[in-house]
């Protein structure tokens, strides 16, 4: 015998929200932030086999794809630390109306890419 129940019209009628988009965006930039950790810590535990092991890695971020790489894991972080902020506002009871989470979810979208840039001119010597 089938089951006739109906689904969830949760996916017909949910409207995004920016709140939305920062949380399904924090998980996946915790995931993000974590697979760059590991490779960081690769790269960096190469030293020790030698220059020659350290030099490929070193190659190839300074190739396009990897200068790209790094520019995605330093918004990744920034993105991450600044809604980890925020939810830790929110965890101590501030910032739960509409308004307020509107405005903390843009502070955290266009903060993390203004973070992202200051820190790519402090990289390239420019500030």
């Amino acid at each position: 015998m089938e089951n006739k129940k109906p689904l969830s019209p949760h996916i017909q009628i949910y409207r995004w929200h920016i709140s939305s988009l920062v949380s399904i965006t924090h998980r996946i930039t915790g995931i993000i932030n974590i697979i760059g950790i590991t490779f960081v810590c690769i790269w960096v535990s190469l030293l020790l086999l030698g220059e020659n092991n350290y030099g490929i890695i070193n190659f190839y971020l300074n190739s396009f794809f990897g200068k790209f790489l790094i520019i995605g894991l330093t918004w990744s972080f920034s993105f991450q630390i600044l809604s980890e902020s925020r939810h830790l506002i929110m965890d101590l009871g501030f910032g739960f109306d509409p308004k307020t989470t509107n405005i903390t979810g843009l502070f955290v979208i266009i903060g993390s890419i203004i973070f992202t840039i200051i820190f790519y001119l402090i990289g390239k010597n420019f500030i």
